[in-house]
């Protein structure tokens, strides 16, 4: 029984020892401006949309060349 006291305590202790540690590590977070927010989400947006037309781009491309293929194996037999 004494034994599991220990556990215990060490196990509390542990646990406020990483409590003070996130405590200190978030006062040294330099958190971003609302200007700084609003650029990188916009960024963000715009990327989006570039990676969005590109993939469609790409799958229009496959799909006509998969459809072309299949269409020209057919027309051999």
């Amino acid at each position: 029984m004494a034994g599991e006291l220990t556990i215990n305590r060490d196990m509390w202790s542990k646990v406020k020892g990483y409590i003070d540690a996130v405590r200190a590590e978030m006062r040294r977070v330099t958190w971003p401006g609302k200007q700084e927010v609003y650029g990188t989400t916009v960024m963000v947006i715009i990327t989006t949309f570039l990676f969005g037309f590109y993939f469609m781009l790409c799958d229009e491309t496959f799909q006509h060349l998969i459809a072309y293929i299949l269409n020209w194996g057919k027309s051999v037999h």
